[in-house]
């Protein structure tokens, strides 16, 4: 079957750095504004012209240096606010003291928040704490004088841009998490899928060739003997588990990501509004002189995928009937189909399953019952209800319901 990477970008963050995108350019807007506002009040309005000049295609530059956390670097962090803080010192150049006592605007106004918070989102609170620092000090060195209001514009950069930066932690530290759980979910279905594979053929095969080699007797025992160890030691290899190679949880500068190789219920050639199939088409090669099939006269229409899915859990149902009811059992296959679910009941006459003896094959990693036939019906969102009474036969009922198995293949790519 063929398989494909699917790589899952979860970034709760990525939402800020549109934002800080669209506050720079206003605030430069602003910035710029308020110069034309009062530029004949300026001692050196040439000065802060000269200084505009250089923040307005900066901004504009750098909008993609801010698009995301791997584009925006250390150096260009810096940088940044480097043009914040030249531009705050440049303040008492370009203006007179006395508007400076007043509380006239920096330079670059509330531009200069964009650049802190830039380090917040970048790296979090103890940056956001650093670059706050070198503003603030960058303030009082303007102003000359440590004032109320210098205190209550610095406080309030450095609380907002340092709450900023632990949300984004946090986000990150959830983002760890949930792509920790989600390749642990896609590790489990990737197992048990392979377990369900495996229990369908090799170990079937090794156990009718241990059979068979024991029966036949001589070279052929030794054989079956070989068979059956491989038989076990395959059976315990499924029971503990598989370390699937193609599972990763990564944690980058853009968030985690989440890399699963996902195997399709279903062709990968299938588009996703492919017509139903007919479970009757499916069923038809079950049924045989010690099979009887009982089906509606009309379609029975399923998602392909659970059409097939159910059918084979059909087989597994009489793969069991073969080897454990004898040679000469017989089993009946009904297929009724409801207005909002398939039921498809398999039933045979052989002795039945002892009280506890599906657990405890369930523990020796037998596992036909619990992935061949329960497993199915679980990824295509149906169940399974095996019912046994020891003297009186076996009936395993198999219920999906049309929703589940309409929404199957949808679920089971989002969660791998």
């Amino acid at each position: 079957m063929a398989k494909r990477e699917k790589v899952m970008r979860m970034s709760v963050e990525q939402p800020l750095w549109r934002a800080l995108t669209a506050y720079r350019v206003l605030t430069m807007l602003y910035a710029i504004g308020l110069f034309v506002a009062a530029h004949d009040k300026l001692d050196r309005p040439w000065l802060a012209v000269a200084y505009y000049a250089v923040l307005a295609p900066w901004t504009l530059a750098t909008l993609p240096r801010v698009a995301n956390a791997a584009s925006c670097t250390r150096r260009f962090l810096f940088a940044d606010l480097t043009v914040a803080l030249v531009g705050i010192l440049l303040t008492p150049l370009a203006d007179s003291q006395q508007r400076i006592i007043d509380g006239v605007p920096t330079l670059p106004s509330i531009w200069t928040a964009g650049s802190v918070l830039a380090f917040a989102i970048k790296g979090g609170w103890r940056w956001a704490a650093s670059a706050s620092l070198l503003v603030g000090v960058a303030n009082v060195v303007q102003r000359g004088a440590f004032s109320r209001d210098t205190l209550h514009n610095v406080l309030l950069v450095c609380i907002a841009s340092i709450a900023i930066g632990y949300v984004v932690e946090l986000a990150r530290a959830s983002e760890r998490t949930l792509a920790r759980a989600l390749e642990i979910e896609a590790a489990t279905r990737e197992r048990e899928r392979l377990a369900r594979d495996i229990h369908d053929s090799v170990l079937q095969v090794l156990a009718m060739v241990q059979r068979r080699g024991t029966a036949i007797g001589g070279e052929a025992a030794e054989l079956g003997r070989l068979a059956g160890e491989q038989e076990v030691a395959l059976r315990t290899l499924v029971a503990g588990g598989m370390v699937p190679a193609s599972y990763a949880s990564e944690d980058i500068s853009q968030g985690a990501v989440v890399r699963a190789v996902e195997v399709p219920d279903d062709d990968p050639a299938e588009p996703d509004g492919a017509a139903p199939c007919d479970l009757r088409s499916l069923l038809v090669p079950h049924a045989g002189a010690k099979v009887t099939l009982s089906e509606p006269g009309a379609p029975v229409l399923l998602a392909p995928g659970a059409a097939r899915e159910l059918a084979a859990a059909v087989g597994a149902a009489l793969d069991n009937v073969r080897r454990h009811a004898g040679d000469d059992a017989r089993a009946w296959i009904l297929v009724e189909d409801e207005p909002d679910e398939v039921i498809v009941t398999v039933r045979d006459d052989g002795p039945g399953i002892p009280e506890g003896r599906l657990a405890e094959a369930e523990g020796e990693g037998r596992l036909g019952v619990a992935l061949s036939i329960r497993g199915r019906l679980r990824d295509i969102g149906g169940t399974a209800e095996l019912i046994s009474v020891p003297g009186q036969g076996t009936e395993v009922e198999l219920k999906v319901p049309r929703e589940a198995a309409r929404d199957a293949r949808g679920k089971a790519g989002k969660a791998r």
